[in-house]
């Protein structure tokens, strides 16, 4: 399939595994509110996701699929798979070493990740079994995107796409007797969540696993050893933990950080979880399909063809980045009361929410910009540059977080955020384009502007409206009202940028059309 048609494959199954997302945190937001128990649940989730990130979607995808794709380019399928065998058996190796260490130390690393709740000994005790019953769900995490990178090398996208409903659906369907007839307190709701978090890793396991299986390239189980190409592997992989690990940084200090202050943990979770959904839809697919694909082209010297996929996936970054960054931040309260304001989620969360998801959505084209810069770099192999500049917006992070916290609060953490993830794409930008990677031509330059000028124009009109209509998102009007106005308005603002858009030439609709239908 044509790029355009993987990115609408990838970011459709995206769009579908966070529409059941919402559902699931509409149902959450429902059972938990922003109390101490969401506090807890929140902060036992958001820890062994730190390490799947640091091991599997960091180290593994970026040191692995530039490797993995250039022994399916130069040597075949078959060696192809007898890398990744060898590859992954340090992978299995380090989860059960870690998995290990944390359930048997997991009251002292609660102590130094949520320092805020020592106080709270109830609070704390509970934080330490939900990350105890969920901290297995690394492994399955872990090893589904081992597997998806090689599915995404392969050209087969679906599965790992489709891999994060079956964990929404089945969150969906623990909670729902939560909300109808079968009344918990928050603290045994949340560990009925947590182990329901735990099944939907298992099932989103097995689903991907079933996958590589019918493709007939699941790599054979070994015990770890080393050779050249798995030094080299090593090489490459150290620098992006460290990458990951600097990265994770951010969500560890914002933690520690917020952990000082009643709900601004789960108040952050909800902002993040909104924020997510374009992220998602348009970074993740983006840098999924465009990792292997750049890796194939320079791998077999086809250079032109290579700039040309950078080109074309960062116009389609911005054309769908800007406008979800502006619709969000003239949306921002409709949104939050439309989705979570109901049961123990109150009027005050839904301002308290809206106010980060608004600071987290300026910074929404820079977290795409670097899921299409990155790739840049690690397709070539590079990846202690990055590691480099993920440093330096760390501490740009840290030192805004601590700066900002003590008068804005959640609103500081999330402002950090986003000017960390500015200079983190600026970075990469400036740097690519001095190596002779990157480079806009005057034209595409202006083709970015418009794009700004009719995202901030649509933006505005959204506002506009949205201030008219604020009788009817006012805090008890009916459910269907709430939900019919805003479903109006986001329909109004995508005909009116797709509109604009087309009309002054910043993407004509009919090439973009074309490119979508188009089979490469």
């Amino acid at each position: 399939m044509s790029l355009y048609r993987n990115f609408l494959s990838v970011g459709g199954l995206t769009l579908v595994s966070r529409v059941a997302g919402f559902a699931r945190d509409a149902l959450m937001a429902a059972v938990l509110g922003t109390g101490p128990a969401a506090d807890a649940f929140f902060a036992a989730f958001r820890f062994p996701n730190l390490f799947r990130r640091l091991f599997a979607e960091g180290a593994f995808n970026t040191a692995f699929v530039p490797m993995f794709s250039g022994a399916l380019e130069r040597n075949g399928p078959d060696a192809a798979l007898d890398l990744a065998a060898r590859i992954m058996a340090w992978l299995v190796a380090a989860l059960v070493v870690v998995t290990i260490l944390a359930e048997i130390f997991m009251p002292q690393l609660m102590v130094a990740f949520v320092p805020g709740f020592v106080d709270d000994r109830e609070k704390f005790d509970l934080t330490v079994l939900l990350t105890r019953i969920m901290f297995p769900y690394l492994a399955c995490m872990s090893l589904m995107a081992a597997y998806g990178a090689i599915l995404n090398s392969l050209g087969r996208f679906f599965a790992a796409a489709f891999a994060p409903v079956i964990l929404n659906i089945v969150n969906i369907a623990a909670m729902i007797p939560l909300v109808t007839f079968w009344v918990q307190d928050p603290a045994g709701s949340a560990i009925w969540v947590g182990v329901a978090t735990m099944a939907g890793g298992i099932a989103q396991l097995w689903l991907v696993w079933s996958a590589i299986r019918r493709a007939d390239f699941v790599p054979e189980f070994r015990l770890p050893r080393l050779d050249p190409e798995v030094r080299r592997f090593w090489v490459l992989a150290i620098p992006a933990i460290l990458t990951g690990g600097i990265t994770q940084i951010n969500i560890f200090v914002g933690t520690i950080i917020a952990s000082g202050a009643d709900n601004a943990i789960s108040i952050l979770n909800y902002a993040d979880r909104l924020y997510q959904l374009p992220l998602g839809i348009i970074g993740i697919a983006i840098g999924t399909v465009l990792l292997p694909e750049l890796s194939r082209h320079l791998k077999g010297g086809r250079d032109a063809e290579a700039r040309q996929t950078q080109d074309q996936s960062l116009l389609a970054a911005m054309l769908l980045s800007m406008p979800a960054a502006t619709a969000l931040i003239a949306l921002a309260e409709p949104i939050v009361r439309v989705l979570f304001e109901r049961g123990a989620f109150d009027g005050l969360a839904t301002v308290q929410t809206a106010e980060a998801l608004i600071a987290f959505s300026t910074g929404l084209p820079a977290y795409v910009l670097i899921r299409v810069l990155q790739p840049g770099y690690f397709a070539r192999e590079d990846t202690v540059t990055p590691t480099v500049f993920a440093g330096i917006s760390v501490v740009a992070n840290i030192g805004l977080s601590l700066l900002l916290f003590p008068s804005l609060v959640h609103v500081g953490i999330a402002i950090a955020t986003s000017v960390s993830a500015w200079l983190n794409a600026a970075l990469l930008a400036v740097f690519l384009a001095r190596r002779g990677h990157f480079q806009l031509s005057a034209a595409e330059w202006g083709r970015h502007g418009l794009i700004l000028l009719v995202s901030t124009i649509m933006g505005g009109a959204l506002y506009i409206l949205a201030q008219r209509g604020a009788p009817y998102f006012a805090a008890g009007a009916p459910l269907w009202h709430q939900a019919g106005l805003l479903a109006v308005l986001v329909g109004f603002g995508m005909v009116t940028y797709f509109t604009l858009v087309h009309v002054s030439g910043a993407q004509k609709l009919g090439l973009l059309l074309r490119r979508l239908r188009r089979r490469g």
